[in-house]
């Protein structure tokens, strides 16, 4: 997963450019990620997007809250 997740970081810096100054220095994708070879539905799907995003928000404002503190 980690490769895949470098290489596709790769190709969105090379396709889209102008995302790299507003990213950077930052990950743009979640630690984690899901796999699934059961029955799965789209709200499974969702409710871990929203998981995931709701995480990365708390992880964002720690990390601002700890970079205001020093």
């Amino acid at each position: 997963m980690k490769i895949l997740k470098g290489k596709s970081a790769e190709y969105l810096r090379k396709e889209f450019p102008e995302l790299a100054k507003k990213y950077w220095g930052m990950h743009i994708w979640a630690r984690g990620y899901f796999v699934s070879t059961v029955d799965i539905n789209s709200n499974v799907i969702e409710n871990y997007v929203k998981e995931q995003a709701e995480e990365q928000v708390r992880e964002e404002q720690l990390r601002l809250w700890k970079d205001n503190s020093e």
